[in-house]
């Protein structure tokens, strides 16, 4: 970044020969730094921070990755006004330098003197295990993984409830699971099922953690909740469906993120939000784990039934069961559930026998109670806490209590069934929209690992997702990570993207004066994905859309996108770099030709000692493939100097054995059909010996001793036209008589 960008506290574009425009007013901006982008706790988080920041018009700008991955409060610095930090909080102390509202979420930072939001861990966990004294167990184990603060608070408010409850704390029932998922906590069932028999009861600091407990539990052969009574924290969706039903520990992971909104938003004001934990409610949430249901629960943490002079209490009861905590003293429940007062309007017609509100307003009414609450047995219990408020009036006959009876009956299963259909509905648009997600996913991947490196820097794939706007920003150098360079841009409703080409530093990324309007106080949401590998950061992929859908995985659609798009770009480079290594090799081979060409030239020379004398000077082994080179050269230098005469010097072969030999015999035979003669110089006498005592036959092949012999034997004056060519006189031309062939004694 250079020193003009960085003075100026914003990083614009750079195009070669224009300047800039001016950044523009833009919305304010809240920042959420999180590892993860999906699953059901960090997705819950996320709808939170942006419902209450879509309601006060304002953008939401999410960075998948940690403060200190980020280099803190560099990335998006110039986007964002205020940050919430989700769980990791390594190199938070850079971000809180910043001087910027802050605020964390599950994880305390003092480092960071900031709010944190955290569930009310003490007060969950105090009732989980208050609940299990109450059913008379007094062994009561602990699992859970300590490395989070979350988990550690819940486990000192278990031994301080301990201790209340007059229950000596024993460190051999304390369980530590891998990870908070359901791996973590089947893996601790293996110890929990060596102390088998010592304990009846066990609170697991996550409902991940004890569903995989549960499983390897019932499949050793343990009854839940007669051989072992579990309480888990957390209510995900699955712990209602769990066999038995996981009694559990509500928090709402959405009315986290909606705090920490709130949170930041206050510092923005100019509020003193002092540092320190901000509790969100929770609530025990009695299922079958724990040896009771719901509504049995509920009604004895709060007193039995209504009566029916109670006016407002049954309306506060019913959304109490559905939210699963108190309400507040000032909050009327029609404010939480609009159509509470339609179903209680319709249960006294039924009991009155009065005209009842028509169907459509308590269908209405159910859907509401389902947007609350996707807990079937919370739903059913509303019918139920109904049913306990029918009694007859004073003074009906029997027959008049039996026809109201009756009546409450058949408007009580109209009711449950209208919450049943809810339910379903809501069922059945989940699984639409996971079908989506899943088609979705296919169709990237498909189009990422199958398409070409145009096609997946160009972002046209996005065309298969929910994304409205896209941006894929490469780093410019990889080591300093300062600039990003623009190589695809993708916008669904016409909104202009940046440039190709265009570099941005790192501090706005993506542009904020391009970003679709829908992101202020819209329907979307800004998402950060680093772009990386196992061995190389390649950049930042800039999403627009709505957010993740609460699935049950951990990961999914923008993660899986970023996944997809880095093996792409990694693919591609990949295969560049085998294109440059073959062009390479190819060039290297062509070099290597042209030098054993020259070698072979060197190896093997030729040279024209007298008109129709070639002289062939050998050096080192002859061996069979250097043999074929000099058969070649041979034929070569024949054929161009039109030679008569060959001589073969093998002075500086060390050796001839039999192959040399028959190597030396081919290349006679080929010259002589050529119409020259061979003869072998520099033949040692111990060489000769050598080819004495191996029964080597030369053939009619003549040999010398040494190459001033071979001249005398083919010229008399040959040796003296020699040394004439070399003095530099002019050569006699008296004709060369025939060369005699030499016996081969001599």
């Amino acid at each position: 970044m250079s020193t003009d960008d960085a003075d100026a506290g914003t990083a614009t574009m750079r195009t070669p020969g224009a300047r800039a425009p001016p950044m523009p007013s833009r919305p304010t901006t809240i920042g959420v730094l999180t590892p993860f982008l999906d699953g059901f706790y960090f997705s819950a988080i996320l709808k939170g921070v942006h419902q209450a920041a879509q309601q006060r018009g304002h953008r939401v700008v999410v960075i998948c990755g940690t403060p200190d991955f980020i280099q803190a409060p560099s990335l998006a610095r110039d986007q964002v006004d205020g940050w919430i930090v989700v769980l990791a909080t390594d190199g938070i102390e850079r971000l809180a330098a910043a001087r910027v509202p802050l605020v964390t979420i599950s994880t305390c930072a003092p480092e960071a003197g900031c709010p944190t939001v955290m569930p009310d861990n003490r007060r969950g966990m105090r009732a989980a295990v208050r609940h299990l004294v109450e059913h008379g167990h007094r062994r009561i184990a602990y699992v859970g993984f300590m490395d989070q603060d979350d988990i550690r608070e819940r486990f000192e408010s278990y031994k301080e409830t301990l201790a209340e409850s007059g229950i000596p704390f024993d460190p051999g029932l304390v369980f530590e699971a891998e990870n908070n998922w359901q791996s973590g906590g089947a893996k601790a069932a293996e110890a929990v099922l060596a102390r088998r028999g010592e304990f009846t009861a066990a609170v697991v600091a996550t409902d991940k953690n004890a569903l995989g407990m549960m499983s390897v539990l019932q499949a050793a052969g343990c009854r839940i909740p007669d051989d072992l009574a579990i309480v888990g924290f957390d209510d995900i969706t699955e712990a209602q469906w769990s066999t038995p039903p996981l009694t559990t520990v509500r928090q709402r992971f959405d009315g986290l993120g909606k705090i920490a909104c709130d949170l930041v938003l206050a510092q923005l004001a100019g509020e003193a939000v002092p540092p320190g934990p901000v509790l969100a409610p929770t609530s025990f949430v009695p299922r079958r784990t724990c040896g009771c249901n719901l509504l049995q629960g509920f009604l004895h943490r709060r007193g039995g039934a209504p009566d029916e002079a109670a006016g407002g209490v049954l309306a506060r009861q019913m959304v109490e069961l559905l939210i699963g905590h108190p309400l507040p003293s000032d909050t009327p429940p029609a404010a939480v559930w609009p159509g509470v007062a339609t179903v209680i309007e319709g249960h006294l017609a039924a009991l009155e026998g009065t005209s009842p509100p028509p169907s459509d307003a308590i269908d209405e009414a159910c859907q509401q109670a389902v947007r609350l609450t996707p807990d079937v047995e919370s739903l059913m219990g509303i019918a139920r806490l109904l049913g306990r408020h029918r009694r007859p009036r004073a003074g009906w006959t029997a027959e008049a209590a039996e026809s109201a009876e009756a009546r409450v009956e058949e408007f009580l299963e109209r009711l449950r069934l209208s919450l049943t259909l809810a339910r379903i509905d809501a069922e059945r648009r989940f699984v639409e929209e996971l079908g989506v997600v899943v088609r979705s996913d296919h169709e990237v991947s498909l189009a990422l690992l199958g398409g070409t490196q145009e096609e997946s820097r160009s972002l046209s794939w996005l065309d298969s997702t929910t994304a409205v706007w896209g941006c894929l920003g490469l780093w410019e150098d990889p080591m300093s990570r300062e600039r990003l360079v623009v190589t695809g841009a993708y916008s669904r409703e016409g909104t202009p993207t940046p440039a190709l080409g265009g570099v941005y530093a790192r501090e706005a990324f993506p542009p904020a004066e391009l970003l679709p309007p829908s992101t202020a106080g819209g329907p979307f949401m800004v998402t950060l994905q680093p772009i990386r590998t196992l061995h190389r950061d390649w950049g930042v992929l800039a999403i627009v859309g709505p957010g993740s859908i609460e699935s049950a995985g951990d990961e999914g659609t923008v993660a899986i996108w970023g996944a997809l798009l880095s093996a792409a770009l990694e693919r591609d480079a990949l295969m560049q770099s085998l294109s440059e290594q073959h062009a390479s090799l190819e060039e290297a081979y062509l070099r290597e030709r042209a030098l054993s060409a020259a070698v072979r030239e060197l190896g093997c020379p030729l040279i024209p000692l007298l008109r129709g004398v070639l002289l062939v000077p050998l050096i080192g082994e002859l061996d069979t493939g250097r043999a074929r080179e000099v058969l070649q050269r041979v034929v070569e230098g024949v054929n161009q100097h039109r030679a008569r005469c060959v001589l073969l010097d093998v002075t500086g072969v060390p050796r001839l054995d039999a192959p040399a030999a028959h190597a030396l015999e081919q290349i006679h035979r080929a010259a002589a059909l050529l119409g020259a003669r061979v003869i072998l110089v520099g033949v040692r006498p111990e060489i000769a010996m050598s080819l004495v005592a191996l029964d080597i036959d030369l053939g009619d092949l003549s040999t010398h001793q040494s190459l001033s012999s071979a001249l005398e034997d083919l010229a008399p004056e040959g040796l003296g036209a020699l040394r004439t060519r070399r003095n530099g006189e002019a050569p006699r031309r008296a004709a060369a008589p025939e060369p005699r062939r030499r016996r081969r004694s001599e």
